[in-house]
Order: C-alpha cells, then sequence, then structure tokens
C-alpha cells in the first residue's frame, strides 16, 4: 500500500513487537479494579464527598428496590413453578435493528421485539445484555438477565459473578440499554398514540436511568446499578461512555424521533451529555506532559486507567480512543480544548503505526501470530502501556507479556490484539482539520 508522508516518520521499529527469541518476558500480573465504596469516597477532599456518597447511597437503593421487585413477583407465583431462565443470543444488537425502513418499525415483528424490551426493563429502569429480544415476553418471575458468566471462568476471574442470575443487571455494556432505548423509540414514532403509550413509557424510564447512572463526573460505570470490581469503572470499552452521550445529545437536542420527550428531560439529557464531553477531555492520558490516548475504563475517583477481565490492563486503547476523536469531531462548535484534545491525540494514532507486520492465523497448531510481511500495514496494538506506549498483552491466568506471540494459543486466538482501527479517525481527521485547524497565517473560517 502507499506510505502516507506522517508514515515515514512514525513506523516503530519492528523489533519492537516481534522480540527475538529469549527476549520476550512477562512483564508483570494484572491488578484487579477497585470497587467504588464509602469508604474510598471518605478519602476525598470533605468538598467532593456529598455528591458521590448521595450517587452510592441511590445505587444501593436502587438494587434492593430491583431485588425486592422481583422477590415480590416470585412469592405469588404457585408453589413449585419457578420461571425459566431468559434466552441467551451473544450481542442481541441483531435481534433489535436500528436501521429498518420507518414503517417495519410500526410491523408485527417490530412489536414483537418491543414487548420483549418492555417486559425485560429493571425496575431501574435499564436492560441486561446478550439477550434476544426478537422472543416471547418475559414471565412473571422470570431473571430480568441470562448468566453471563464466562465458561471459561475460574475462581478469582476478575468477570466471575458470586451469582450469575444477579449480573449485569442493568447495564451499558454491548450496546444494552443504548440499543433498548432506541428501538422503542422508533417504535414508538410509528404507532397512533394510544399503541405508542407504552413504548414511550418505557423509552423515557430508560433515558432516566441513564440519568441516574450517570456519575458526578460525567462518566458511566459499565453497570448501575453498581455491582462492584471493574464494572464500577468509568467505561469507554465498546465505546459505552460515547454512546451513551451521543444518545443523550440527540435527546436533548430534539432530534426527530425524540419529540415525544418533555421538555425538562431533553434539558437534562442535553446538560448530561456536556458533562460526559468533559469527562472526556479530562481522561485524555498524558505522558511527559503531552496528551496521547485514552484508556478503555478509569477508576471513578481518581479517573487512573484500571483493568477489566484478566486480559484487560490498565492501558492506553486504540478502539475505544479511536470513537472518542470520532465523536470530538462530529461536535458541530468544537471548543478549543477539544481541538487541542483531537490534534493530540491524532498525533500518538500516528505514531503508534507499525508496518512490515500482519497479524494473522498461521495454522491449526500456531494459531494467529504476529509475523513479519515487508510492505504490510498499518496496525495499532489494542493496548499501549499508560508509561511507555509499548504494546501490553494479557493472558487469562493474568500475566502481561510484551510479546503477543507468547499469549496462551486461547487467549491469541480469542481477541483483538491488533487491528486497523485509527485509519478510520485518521481519515475523518483530513476534512475536520481543514475546517476547523487555522492554517499558517489564514484566518479561521
Amino acid at each position: 500500500m502507499k506510505i502516507a508522508p506522517w508514515m515515514l516518520a512514525s513506523l516503530l521499529g519492528l523489533g519492537q513487537l516481534l522480540a527475538a527469541d529469549g527476549q520476550a518476558a512477562v512483564i508483570g500480573v494484572n491488578v484487579p479494579a477497585v470497587s467504588l465504596t464509602v469508604a474510598r469516597i471518605e478519602m476525598l477532599p470533605l468538598e467532593q464527598r456529598k455528591p458521590w456518597l448521595a450517587y452510592l447511597a441511590r445505587s444501593q437503593q436502587q438494587r434492593e428496590v430491583d431485588r425486592a421487585a422481583l422477590a415480590a413477583e416470585r412469592a405469588a407465583l404457585p408453589p413449585g413453578s419457578p420461571a425459566p431462565a431468559p434466552p441467551e443470543g451473544g450481542h442481541a444488537d441483531k435481534s433489535m435493528p436500528l436501521n429498518q425502513a420507518p414503517a417495519w418499525y410500526a410491523s408485527a415483528a417490530a412489536r414483537r421485539v418491543a414487548d420483549n424490551i418492555v417486559s425485560f426493563q429493571t425496575p431501574a429502569g435499564g436492560w441486561g445484555k446478550n439477550q434476544p429480544r426478537d422472543r416471547p415476553p418475559r414471565l412473571s418471575g422470570q431473571d430480568y438477565v441470562a448468566d453471563n458468566n464466562s465458561p471459561r471462568a475460574v475462581a478469582g476471574d476478575f468477570d466471575l459473578a458470586e451469582n450469575p442470575r444477579w449480573s449485569y443487571v442493568g447495564t451499558i455494556d454491548n450496546d444494552a440499554t443504548i440499543t433498548e432505548v432506541r428501538f422503542l423509540a422508533k417504535v414508538a414514532v410509528q404507532l397512533p398514540e394510544s399503541d405508542a403509550a407504552p413504548y414511550r413509557a418505557s423509552a423515557l424510564k430508560g433515558l432516566a436511568y441513564l440519568l441516574a447512572a450517570q456519575f458526578p463526573n460525567g462518566g458511566w460505570p459499565q453497570v448501575w446499578p453498581l455491582q462492584g470490581g471493574y464494572h464500577d469503572a468509568v467505561t469507554l470499552n465498546d465505546n459505552a461512555v460515547v454512546e451513551v452521550a451521543e444518545l443523550l445529545g440527540e435527546v436533548g437536542q430534539g432530534a426527530t424521533e425524540w419529540g415525544f420527550v418533555p421538555a425538562e428531560l431533553r434539558k437534562q439529557a442535553l446538560a448530561a451529555e456536556q458533562r460526559a464531553i468533559a469527562l472526556l477531555l479530562a481522561s485524555q492520558v498524558s505522558i511527559d506532559g503531552r496528551k496521547r490516548i485514552w484508556a478503555q475504563q478509569y477508576d471513578a475517583l481518581s479517573l487512573a486507567p484500571v483493568a477489566a477481565r484478566n486480559y484487560e490492563p490498565a492501558s492506553l486503547c486504540t478502539g475505544e480512543s479511536v470513537d472518542v476523536l470520532l465523536y470530538l469531531m462530529r461536535q458541530t462548535q468544537p471548543t478549543a480544548e477539544m481541538k487541542r484534545a483531537v490534534e493530540a491525540g491524532i498525533a500518538s494514532l500516528r505514531e503508534l503505526a507499525v508496518a512490515d507486520v500482519k497479524w494473522a492465523r498461521v495454522d491449526d497448531a500456531q494459531g494467529r501470530r504476529l509475523t513479519s510481511k515487508p510492505g504490510a500495514g498499518p496496525l495499532w496494538a489494542r493496548y499501549y502501556d499508560a508509561l511507555s506506549l509499548k504494546p501490553v498483552f494479557g493472558d487469562r491466568d493474568k500475566t502481561l507479556h510484551d510479546d503477543v506471540n507468547e499469549l496462551s494459543l486461547e487467549r491469541r486466538n480469542g481477541y483483538a490484539w491488533f487491528g486497523t482501527w485509527p485509519l478510520k479517525a485518521l481519515a475523518a481527521y483530513e476534512p475536520w482539520s481543514r475546517r476547523w485547524l487555522k492554517p499558517e497565517g489564514a484566518a479561521r473560517p
């Protein structure tokens, strides 16, 4: 492929990624993220404690309300008649398509999906993840969520729920809640007022849930009410914060599908988006005084990068950084701070590009490996150490490595350690920079 001028000066040496025999090393062990607790909040400066203590109390209270509602349903069931577990189906977005022609959302098929969505909404207003929505509605007493524990989880796994029937009960992971709210709005706008009422009410409750779940600093946890561990972290993973912020921005600006949202709720949604943008700007990681890119998740109180699953280290992440940059570049009136953030992020992505390597399956025995291939690229590692900016890779046993080829076969094959995600941001930057960045000696349009 043709090498862009910026790549000539920024391509990393091949030796930094393909370690010579005997030079690759285990460079550390992944440390679990810490839950948000009263004890941690009370370590904050006195003036910062009140909103965080109120947030945590609200979360704990809502969790009890959710549990009590399910217990009441089950108490009313005939003895010996437990409800079956909800269906599982991986990522559920295909069962809630958001790209159909408008008229389709008034169809029986769309109503079936919408009815399922309404029935599985938690008392808090959110939804679980990884559940197909084109199935029958939830039964009284049925769990709100399917079992999301990994079949490979072992004792001490960062993602192992104590109770698999009460995990991710209300989440923005894997586009959950965000997709349900958007789908309900599309259905509601196509139906007569009386038919649309339950879908509008559910969508409004979902929006209220997202507002209630927002941290005082503008971020969102992966799960709310809080579940503990890395689920309490500000979560950019799967573009969660960006997608919630963008949804609330559309609501606040009165986009067509959101005409049924009351004015006060639109105002709150717009303010929430602005707080989220401020959080994104504040959480852009600096190294030696220079802004770089973003982490996958952050401690809610300190905004320090934290780990997620066993193999997801506390590090900078190119994929999620791309979506933050694209979101900032979509702002209709970017501030000077937004422009500086975009410039810094793009410059870092350019510097982190690698060429002359490929990431692909070799054979059944070797699986996916990073190998030399002159002329290939550019590629980017998914994770970079937050101090050295060197690529870092995690294994299921929590070990951290500087060579992806040293990972277990299961983790090498089962995760996107390299990709071309930044190309989208680099392409979008060219027209954006021509519009918003002042050329030397020229007046800004």
